[in-house]
C-alpha cells in the first residue's frame, strides 16, 4: 500500500517513486498559462515535476516534493534549489519524461500542468503515455480544454453546446448519452472514424468497451471531471501487460 505524501516523495512496494492518497499535480516545462498554476494549487497540495517542469514550479515560490526525469533540461541553478533527495534520475531515454513520471507516480488522480501547446511532437507523445499508462488517470489542462483518457465509463454535467471531442488512439466502440451526434453503432480508429467537435446537449454519458479514446471538454469543466475521477462511478482499467 502507498504511503500518504505530504512534503517528501516515498517509494511504495510496486516501485513507484511518489505515492499519495490524494490527488497530484505533475508540472512540465511547456507551456503554462498565467492563471493555470494558482488554479491547480487550489485544488492539490502535492507538487511532482517532469524535469524542466521543476523551474516552474519553483518560479512559483515552491519546491517540487519530486522530480523525475533524466535531467537534460533541468538546469544546474534549479537543481541545486532542490534537495537532493526529492531527485530521481531516469536516465534511459526511450521515454519521454512524462512518461517516467506518470508511471512512478501512484495516485488517485494526476493533474497535469505544462504538457499542451507549443510542439506538437510533445503532445502527441504525451497522448500516447495517457493510453499506454491506463491505470494511472491523468488529466491535462489546456488553455481552453481539459483532456484525458476516457475511463470505462462517467457523467458530466455540461452545458447545452459545450464541445466535446473523441479521438480514438486505438480501436474503441462505446456508447453515450447527451451528446448531439450519438456514438452507439461507431467504431472509433486512428486511421478511420474520429469523434471531434461533437456538443454536448445537456449531461453526458460515456461509456466506451476498452481503453484508448482520448476525450476533450472545455476547461470549466476541470472539476467536474476531477469529482468524477475521484469518485467510485467511473471504473478504471487495468495495468497493460508489459
Amino acid at each position: 500500500m502507498c504511503r500518504n505524501l505530504e512534503k517528501v516523495a516515498n517509494t511504495s512496494k510496486s516501485g513507484a517513486i511518489v505515492c499519495s492518497e490524494t490527488p497530484i499535480l505533475l508540472v512540465g516545462g511547456g507551456q503554462i498559462g498565467p492563471d493555470d498554476m494558482n488554479l491547480a494549487l487550489n485544488r492539490v497540495k502535492t507538487l511532482v515535476a517532469a524535469d524542466s517542469g521543476g523551474a516552474a514550479i519553483l518560479a512559483e515560490g515552491r519546491v517540487p516534493d519530486a522530480v523525475i526525469g533524466d535531467f537534460d533540461s533541468l538546469e544546474r541553478v534549479s537543481r541545486e534549489l532542490i534537495p537532493s533527495e526529492r531527485l530521481f534520475p531516469i536516465r534511459e531515454q526511450d521515454s519521454t519524461d512524462f512518461d517516467k513520471a506518470l508511471r512512478n507516480i501512484e495516485a488517485p488522480l494526476v493533474l497535469g500542468l505544462g504538457f499542451l501547446g507549443a510542439r506538437v511532437d510533445h503532445q502527441l507523445a504525451v497522448f500516447n503515455a495517457l493510453v499506454r499508462h491506463a491505470d494511472r488517470p491523468c488529466l491535462l489542462l489546456g488553455e481552453r480544454e481539459v483532456i484525458f483518457h476516457a475511463p470505462p465509463r462517467i457523467r458530466l454535467e455540461l452545458e447545452p453546446g459545450s464541445v466535446v471531442s473523441l479521438f480514438p488512439l486505438a480501436r474503441v466502440t462505446g456508447r453515450s448519452e447527451g451528446l448531439e451526434w450519438p456514438i452507439e453503432g461507431l467504431v472509433f480508429e486512428p486511421d478511420g472514424q474520429v469523434g471531434t467537435s461533437n456538443r454536448a446537449t445537456g449531461a453526458v454519458a460515456l461509456e466506451v468497451d476498452a481503453p484508448g479514446l482520448l476525450v476533450m471538454v472545455p476547461r470549466g469543466a476541470l472539476d467536474q471531471v476531477m469529482q468524477a475521477f475521484l469518485s467510485d462511478r467511473t471504473g478504471r482499467w487495468s495495468a497493460r501487460a508489459g
